[in-house]
């Protein structure tokens, strides 16, 4: 009968260490991972830039949330270079401008990037206003975006 205590007692260590390790890696990339956000974000993410060629280039971030970083950005009208990194260890995202939301068609999307891709995409507006832009895979779950074009 001790023996059998002796390996339920083990068995129920054993679930307890493996319970403190998990917790202890959910600890980074579970609640953490909120407050950790901004400090995570790659330099200049977010920021609207004019390249050497004229083109006016931004990188936006996907990760293991529902969210763009940043979800709204503004640019002059002409061409965009648009750069969308995804640090996610897990989810796949996508970017689709949303048809007839904006004021001219954006035909440029990306369909598929899988954790730790990045892609980029250039399109050219012209028309001032706001383009809204969505993951289609987590639409329902809020990831949705805008970029506006100066008038």
């Amino acid at each position: 009968m001790s023996g059998g205590r002796r390996r339920t007692g083990q068995r129920v260590g054993g679930a307890l260490l493996a319970l403190v390790l998990l917790t202890g890696c959910g600890g980074g990339g579970g609640a953490g991972a909120a407050s950790d956000a901004a400090p995570s974000t790659a330099p200049g993410v977010g920021v609207v830039t004019t390249a050497a060629d004229g083109v006016q280039e931004i990188t936006l971030q996907t990760q293991d949330d529902y969210v763009f970083l940043p979800a709204a950005f503004t640019v002059d009208p002409g061409t965009v270079r648009l750069t969308v990194v995804n640090v996610a260890e897990e989810m796949t995202h996508n970017l689709e401008f949303d048809e007839g939301q904006g004021p001219e068609p954006i035909d440029a999307g990306i369909s598929l990037l899988a954790p730790g891709e990045e892609k980029t995409i250039e399109f050219t507006v012209t028309e001032p206003g706001v383009h809204p832009f969505t993951c289609t895979f987590h639409t329902q779950l809020g990831q949705v975006g805008t970029m506006t074009v100066r008038g």
